[in-house]
């Protein structure tokens, strides 16, 4: 199946949003979502898509140099879900925020940020931040 990111919503600047990555069964790749490396993603308007923070199956994470100390990724065991919590939200924030799974990555592999690694690509949750 394909991976559904929620939580998004409209937030003034410096205001927070967690959002939530989830998978209902196996991912669209065969592997079970706790056992995925997964990252989330951003694509604003006229811009491409870029990295924003992943997790690897080990628990590694990485986070893009515009969202470092502010946002941070992690795993809700208890909901077998991929959460991203944004802090100091900023207008450059706003986007469609999307997770994925990084199909081929490996027990001992860390993070990675290059989006052509990934599928399972949902439908993306909007977030706007207001100044």
């Amino acid at each position: 199946v394909q991976l559904q990111a929620s939580g998004g919503g409209l937030v003034q600047a410096g205001g927070s949003l967690r959002l939530s990555c989830a998978a209902s069964g196996r991912t669209c790749v065969g592997r079970t979502f706790s056992n995925s490396a997964i990252g989330w993603f951003r694509q604003a308007p006229g811009r491409e898509r870029e990295f924003v923070s992943g997790i690897s199956r080990s628990g590694s994470t990485l986070d893009a140099d515009s969202v470092k100390g502010r946002f941070t990724i992690g795993r809700d065991k208890s909901k077998n879900t991929v959460y991203l919590q944004m802090d100091s939200l900023k207008n450059e924030d706003t986007a469609v925020y999307y997770c994925a799974v990084d199909a081929r990555a490996v027990l001992s592999s860390g993070p990675r940020s290059n989006p052509t690694f990934y599928d399972c690509w949902g439908q993306g949750t909007q977030v706007t931040v207001s100044s």
